[in-house]
């Protein structure tokens, strides 16, 4: 499957993860969409690309959010 293609898949899906590992797998596969389709950036130079880069890098931050949690607090 094209880059592209895995991009545009991967910004459509639903996220309803069930597991910490789930969230661990959804942001590997986020950073390496956002990694390959940099690598087309880079030869093309299309601000289309950037755009969708900024719109994963986006959703791969709330997964990582996701995963650290609420940090406690002591009240």
């Amino acid at each position: 499957m094209d880059i592209l293609e895995r991009a545009n898949e991967f910004e459509n899906r639903k996220f309803s993860f069930k597991t910490t590992s789930d969230r661990i797998l959804a942001a590997r596969e986020a950073k390496e969409i956002i990694l390959g389709v940099n690598e087309v950036y880079k030869k093309q130079k299309d601000i289309k690309l950037m755009d969708l880069m900024k719109r994963l890098t986006v959703i791969k931050q709330k997964i990582e959010k996701r995963l650290k949690g609420r940090p406690l607090t002591a009240a």
